[in-house]
């Protein structure tokens, strides 16, 4: 069930266990940007930034990027990723949607060739993008507009 309203923020994640991706979103214009990267190794430490981005940015809800295989099943890292995202409704008392990650960090990559930009000089721009594109693809595919049954609004 989608909880936000039309002008809502919403909060984009690119889960690592060392940096994580973050973006930022808007429901009404269905645009995510790049923010941020937390570089923290220790759980604590990712919630302490993303407390101070919350407190400034005040989402209406999270989106977090699920890892899976290309079979379509789990990742190795999923169990973490959802033991993330429950921290994140428990801590902010906000709704939590997963979206599949496939591919986010390889149209991060592409982006930022298209820009001039990549290797290892800009990694740390990689997260961010990444997040933005799950974010993108979320509210791309949940926020998209209603389109009649009958197709009426076709001429």
């Amino acid at each position: 069930m989608l909880l936000v309203m039309p002008e809502a923020t919403v909060m984009g994640f690119d889960y690592g266990e060392r940096w994580t991706g973050v973006a930022i979103g808007d429901c009404g214009p269905r645009m995510a940007h790049p923010l941020t990267t937390i570089d923290a190794r220790a759980d604590r430490d990712r919630m302490r930034s993303i407390a101070d981005l919350v407190r400034d940015w005040q989402p209406a809800e999270f989106v977090v990027g699920m890892p899976t295989r290309d079979d379509g099943l789990d990742h190795a890292l999923a169990a973490t990723v959802r033991l993330f995202g429950a921290a994140l409704e428990t801590q902010f008392g906000r709704p939590v949607h997963y979206v599949d990650e496939r591919l986010s960090s390889a149209a991060a990559a592409e982006s930022l060739r298209a820009a001039g930009r990549g290797g290892r000089a800009d990694k740390h721009l990689t997260h961010p993008l990444a997040a933005q594109h799950i974010l993108q693809d979320w509210l791309d595919a949940y926020l998209a507009p209603d389109i009649p049954d009958d197709h009426s609004a076709r001429r």
